[in-house]
């Protein structure tokens, strides 16, 4: 506790400097609410329109988990095909590599004529989004397991499962959680994308009614959503971090 309020008390001190530098120079530069509201203003219009604005962010919260969860067990899935196959790997991997310079952006209104509207197109917006960072750190996670334990393994007869489960597996997983720390956060964005696709709620609905209203305030509340979400959800990965890997490194000692 002690530590984490050492540790946090520095970006939280430039955060409320960086409020009160934009409360100030909105007030004393005059600048209109529509191009620019003050932090004070977004934060009233966020308690204001709660009520409607929770339906929007409840629906983006389960679109976000759910893509999440797909696109990084089909990332880990496919990175524990690749390393146990290598001649598969060496073949598809430079795929997934070209694939990642496509942006969603642009795949997003494919996906809509090829699937349309509904939540199929949705999930695999964040799914692709999620994929990559996930596959690429749990191979890397692999690939960096000490030589020397896998040839002890090999020396005691151990199968090549069992080097997987009992050495590979375990030394991979601090390379697993940075990639799901990537793809945590860009579920939320992936989430706000796929609403731009056709939705009746979510965030990203929300966000586009209030641009073309020209409700700077309400694009502000969205886009603070969207960081504290992907903060939060960076957070728990971190706590199930700290619970996981402490617990591979106790039995691995």
């Amino acid at each position: 506790m002690m530590n984490g309020i050492r540790k946090g008390w520095r970006p939280v001190s430039a955060l409320i400097l960086l409020f009160i530098f934009w409360q100030v120079a909105v007030t004393v530069f005059t600048i209109p609410q529509w191009l620019l509201p003050s932090p004070m203003k977004v934060v009233s219009e966020g308690l204001a329109s709660w009520d409607s604005f929770r339906i929007h962010l409840t629906s983006t919260v389960g679109l976000s988990v759910s893509g999440f969860l797909i696109g990084c067990a089909a990332g880990i899935a496919v990175a524990v095909t690749l390393h146990l196959l290598p001649g598969v790997r060496e073949a598809v991997y430079p795929l997934m590599i070209l694939s990642q310079n496509v942006p969603i952006i642009v795949l997003a209104p494919l996906l809509v004529i090829w699937f349309g509207f509904g939540l199929l197109p949705k999930f695999l917006v964040i799914t692709l989004v999620c994929f990559f960072p996930i596959a690429v750190s749990t191979m890397d996670g692999f690939r960096q397991t000490r030589r020397q334990y896998i040839h002890y393994m090999k020396m005691a007869g151990a199968a090549k499962g069992q080097i997987f489960r009992k050495v590979e597996w375990p030394h991979a997983l601090p390379s697993i959680f940075s990639g799901l720390k990537i793809a945590a956060t860009y579920s939320v964005m992936g989430a706000v994308i796929s609403e731009w696709l056709g939705s009746q709620k979510g965030i990203g609905v929300y966000m586009t009614l209030a641009s073309s209203a020209f409700r700077t305030d309400r694009v502000f509340v969205a886009i603070f959503a969207i960081m504290i979400l992907s903060l939060l959800f960076f957070s728990i990965i971190v706590l199930l971090e700290q619970w996981c890997v402490k617990g591979k490194k106790e039995e691995l000692k």
